[in-house]
């Protein structure tokens, strides 16, 4: 109350009301209404309330809906108490943010409230006891609910067995429907009759409409209309085997189950659409359907993959992008192959018409858009592209259609690296993860998700700490046709979705020829990924209008079913025919709309022609290309002043108060701590990357380092991650710098190659600051994900101008573990590179590796980087580096050899790269020859760690361009053709050496030392040396 005497309404707030039982909470609310009455509320009482509760009017009002202010999620309002018969009542609502809170957890609140005032679990006694009231039951104590005295209570009847009998069937077809109705669905456009199932038919359960007709549908548990079975049933029939279909009863969780059962049976995702949003749907499938018109007459015989047969596709991105922009999506993520990607250019993600027809005309329009940065460019229906979607509420939403090469689903991994870095906030030190930020959408094929690997493995990452990325909207664009294969001969599944239920996916069946359950389903889907954060798959049901592409002839291997879609009118046209007969829409008015949308396209044709012809007979402008000459790039610093990397390997040894490091781990860590000291010792393998990243942390570049046992190493070197001996607790050092200004992203990856490198792949390309590493487990494995190597990596610069400062980590080096624990292929890596795409390295020290990854993260030229690392060498004690190695220099390409002697006496110089330097530095052979010499006149070895065009020769010594006056030789242990040779002289050829070794010494060129060709790289048992 004011001096004046008038009063105002205030809201404070008892916060923590969940850890409050009824007395505290009573007390609370009492001091709360003396601070009120007193004026003495302070700013602290009005914060962080979470639920609001209210009477709805003045005093005696029994109800009235409160409205919802802004900022507010829920309303609850407690009318008064009034007395109907012999029992009173109490009217409560609940007013909330559809987008916080769902009408079913509204529903299930107000149901717990009934329950708990109707004297369940306890609620009344657990008050009593609370305030001390002793002896008394609930009734006694007068706080239970009034029993109605004036009639007396009749006694329960028990249920006859048939009564109990006929329950049982009615449950059991609740259950038969939930489980089995989309066997009954009418998904098919051309009509094929669905295989149904018995379950789903009440007669053999011995239930009758007079029977169904005296079951409750209360005791049933469902969620659809109707007061008995005979109501619901027929809203059961709609709800599970309309023209949308739905398998949830494979989820594992009770809850998730419980509450997609409420929302698709209370329809809460099919809420009818208003005539304007009718109108927005007719609009868009008519810009879809004629683009396509467009492009097959005008373009005849050109490939492009039409999506006529599922135009619904482009509604449906476009409720599922509206959705997502409404919950607070910056971007969203698109995968897809081929079918169907023009048109999501033009209508998604925003591409001009006339790019799209420049590319059809032999125009170069379409690469200028598409890969600013230049490249050979690739097939028109490969691109992707950036673009802006203005949502219906104003809100613009980015837009990224990543590239996809012809390996269908190869783009899964690489959507979802993409869309967990733009995910991830990583201005601090922590990273932090926001899965709301963006929305990873993948369209996939029936017949390669059912029949590709890399669809499971992109799964397996969805719930991973390291990979999730809060659910991904999976629509399968179900031609039910693989190009000629028939589904039966493609899959070993019903449905092409199967694979998703061992995922606990919610899968969707919907009839492309009906576009609104199309929306509903794409609604469900965004409603389970706002409440769960999981993956969600929708099966589009459609056909295709022609063959694979536009110039095949389908009918030579389906003719029945492409008799049918010949007899099949387009979606457009079904549903134009159903606005008209419901008086939404004219029949004239429709058909006007796509004659002046073809009249459109047509004239930004011709615009486009005339362009083209005045520019130079449609040649075009050149774009920038990538081939050719480059500008010089300075060469980043990478030594780091002792001082700072004597911090950092303190702090990298220092654990919380408490925790116990294993003490045989320790001795191994301890090792490092002199190491750096002022004349200390031997810098490791480990340890020199250890204090790569920290320094790179230290100066705020982000780090992300993944794949299989990398927190700990395979070969037990890195133990980035420890663990408490005593309570298991992790900790990680690294994380933890005091000075850190940027985070570190650590995570064991799961037994994948293909998925974890594509999704490293994608997080580098959308991330471009950050140094992203991916180790396999031995570099052996590395060609398990050969499809993202050669499609992404490796051409993506040249094909859509992408590319990245990937870096992979591959062990290499034959120590006699057979041939797949020996070689990570450097030869093929060798081929690939060409025209500056990737950057390869096998570098002989710590101090080597130390540079070249600090080099990778600081260079100006992005490139990716394939870096053999060492296995045997980890702990070698000759294959060290000392602290004045890391804190002056930079990487060099090649290194001299410390012990090769006066090299103006030497006759002969061997180049080599990684471990073979320390097996002829070691050799017992040369140690011999040495002790019978009485003198040191040993060979020069020189290092060539970095290798392929524009490696060892162009960048080494003067020294070795002089290699023709002394006999050269590339020396490795490796089998002619699994060998680093070619890349020891411009160009990458070896003049003077034939493959195995057979080189001349007389004259100039290398000779190659090499063991006799064969079809592994390595035996299974470690030879001995030929040095």
């Amino acid at each position: 109350e004011k001096k004046d005497g008038s009063r105002a309404l205030v809201v404070p707030v008892i916060r923590h009301a969940e850890g409050m039982d009824f007395a505290t909470f009573h007390t609370t609310y009492e001091t709360l209404v003396e601070k009120a009455r007193g004026n003495k509320l302070l700013p602290d009482d009005f914060a962080g309330a979470t639920i609001t509760l209210t009477n709805p009017g003045t005093i005696g009002t029994v109800a009235s809906v409160p409205r919802l202010l802004k900022g507010q999620g829920s309303i609850i309002a407690t009318g008064a108490i009034r007395q109907i018969g012999p029992a009173k009542i109490m009217t409560i609502t609940s007013t909330y943010d559809h987008r916080i809170i769902q009408g079913a957890e509204s529903g299930l609140f107000l149901r717990k409230l009934d329950s708990l005032l109707q004297g369940e679990d306890r609620f009344y006694e657990q008050v009593a006891e609370t305030l001390a009231i002793t002896g008394l039951g609930a009734r006694d104590s007068g706080l239970g609910p009034a029993p109605a005295r004036a009639l007396p209570s009749p006694e329960p009847r028990t249920p006859s067995p048939d009564e109990l009998k006929h329950v049982a069937a009615a449950m059991a077809l609740v259950k038969a429907f939930r489980n089995f109705g989309h066997m009954a669905a009418r998904l098919d456009p051309l009509g094929s009759e669905p295989p149904g199932d018995p379950a789903l038919d009440p007669g053999p359960l011995g239930l009758t409409p007079e029977i169904m007709a005296r079951i409750p549908a209360e005791v049933l548990r469902i969620y659809v209309p109707g007061r008995t079975l005979a109501e619901a049933y027929p809203k059961l029939q709609e709800t599970y085997c309309g023209t949308i279909a739905y398998e949830v009863e494979h989820i594992g969780s009770h809850q998730e189950r419980l509450w997609l059962r409420q929302v698709i049976e209370s329809g809460e995702h099919r809420k009818p659409l208003a005539p304007e949003q009718q109108r927005k749907l007719l609009g868009r499938l008519t810009a879809v359907e004629t683009l396509e018109r467009f492009l097959h007459k005008a373009y005849l015989g050109q490939k492009r993959f039409s999506i006529e047969g599922l135009d619904v596709l482009v509604p449906m991105l476009d409720q599922t992008i509206e959705l997502a922009g409404a919950g607070g999506a910056r971007r969203v993520v698109l995968g897809m192959a081929h079918r169907g990607r023009l048109n999501v250019l033009a209508h998604i993600v925003g591409l001009p018409y006339e790019t799209i027809f420049a590319e059809f005309e032999g125009g170069r329009n379409v690469e200028e858009t598409l890969t600013p940065e230049g490249g050979t460019g690739d097939v028109k229906y490969h691109h992707g592209a950036d673009g802006v979607y203005q949502t219906a509420a104003g809100k613009p939403v980015n837009i990224t259609l990543t590239p996809n090469p012809s390996h269908l689903e190869a783009v899964n991994p690489v959507v979802e690296g993409r869309a967990r870095a733009n995910q991830t906030n990583r201005r601090g030190k922590e990273p932090i993860h926001d899965g709301t930020v963006a929305l990873p959408v993948l369209i996939h094929g029936d017949a390669s998700f059912a029949a590709q690997g890399v669809v499971a493995e992109t799964f397996n990452l969805a719930r991973l700490k390291g990979y999730t990325t809060g659910g991904t909207i999976h629509l399968i664009a179900n031609n039910q046709l693989g190009f000629t294969t028939d589904p039966k001969e493609g899959r070993s599944t019903d449905y092409s979705s199967d694979l998703a239920k061992g995922f606990d996916a919610p899968i969707i069946h919907v009839n492309a020829d009906d576009p609104e359950a199309c929306v509903a389903a794409a609604r469900l889907a965004m409603l389970y990924r706002d409440k769960f954060h999981g993956d969600v798959v929708i099966d589009v049901v459609g056909y295709r209008r022609h063959g694979h592409n536009e110039g095949d002839e389908p009918a030579y291997t389906q003719p029945v079913m492409y008799e049918r879609i010949k007899q099949t009118p387009p979606v457009r046209q079904r549903y134009a025919d159903q606005l008209a007969r419901d008086g939404v829409v004219p029949a004239a008015d429709a058909t006007s709309e796509s004659e002046q949308m073809y009249q459109r396209l047509a004239d930004i044709q011709q615009s486009l022609k005339a362009n083209l012809r005045e520019g130079g007979g449609g040649k075009g402008e050149e774009p920038q290309r990538i081939s050719g000459a480059y500008p010089a790039v300075t060469e980043p610093d990478t030594a780091v002043g002792a001082p700072l990397l004597t911090t950092l390997n303190e702090q990298l040894l220092t654990v919380p108060g408490g925790f116990s490091v294993i003490p045989k781990l320790m001795k191994q860590l301890e090792r490092r701590r002199p190491a750096l000291a002022e004349g200390g010792g031997q810098i490791e393998w480990a340890h020199a990357e250890a204090l790569a990243f920290a320094s790179l942390l230290a100066e705020g570049t982000a780090i992300r380092l993944t794949g299989q046992d990398t927190e700990r190493g395979t070969f037990s070197q890195r133990h980035l991650v420890l663990h408490d001996a005593k309570d298991g607790r992790r900790y990680a050092p690294i994380q933890n710098l005091p000075g850190a200004r940027a985070p570190f992203e650590l995570h064991n990856s799961p037994l994948s190659e293909f998925a974890c490198l594509g999704f490293e792949y994608g997080y580098a390309a959308a991330a471009p600051e950050t140094l992203v590493l991916w180790e396999a487990q031995y570099g052996d494995f590395t060609n398990g994900g050969e499809v993202i190597i050669d499609q992404f990596i490796i051409a993506g610069l040249a094909k859509w101008g992408q590319t990245s400062r990937l870096t992979l980590l591959l062990p290499h080096g034959y120590e006699g573990q057979g041939p797949e624990h020996s070689s990570a292929r450097i030869e093929r890596f060798l081929a690939l590179g060409a025209d500056r795409n990737i950057r390869i390295a096998n570098s002989t020290t710590p101090s080597q590796y130390f540079h070249l990854l600090r080099r990778q993260a600081r260079h100006p030229e992005l490139r990716p980087l394939v870096l053999f690392t060492p296995k045997s060498l980890l702990r070698l004690p000759q294959a060290t580096s000392r602290l004045e190695d890391l804190t002056a220099g930079r990487f060099r390409p090649v290194l001299d050899d410390p012990a090769g002697g006066t090299r103006a006496t030497a006759t002969r110089l061997v180049l080599c790269s990684g471990k073979v330097y320390y097996d002829l530095l070691l050799s017992p052979q040369r140690a011999r020859r040495r002790r019978a010499r009485g003198v040191d006149q040993a060979v020069p070895r020189d290092h060539g760690d970095r290798l392929g065009p524009g490696g060892t020769a162009q960048h080494g010594p003067a020294e070795i361009h002089a290699a023709a006056a002394a006999r050269a030789r590339w020396s490795g242990r490796y089998r002619a053709r699994h060998r680093a040779a070619r890349a020891v002289e411009p160009g990458g050829g070896v003049p003077g050496g034939a493959p195995g070794g057979t080189g001349s010494d007389r004259g100039g060129g290398v000779r190659v030392l090499a063991r006799s060709a064969a079809g592994l790289p390595a035996g299974p048992t470690l030879l001995a040396s030929p040095y």
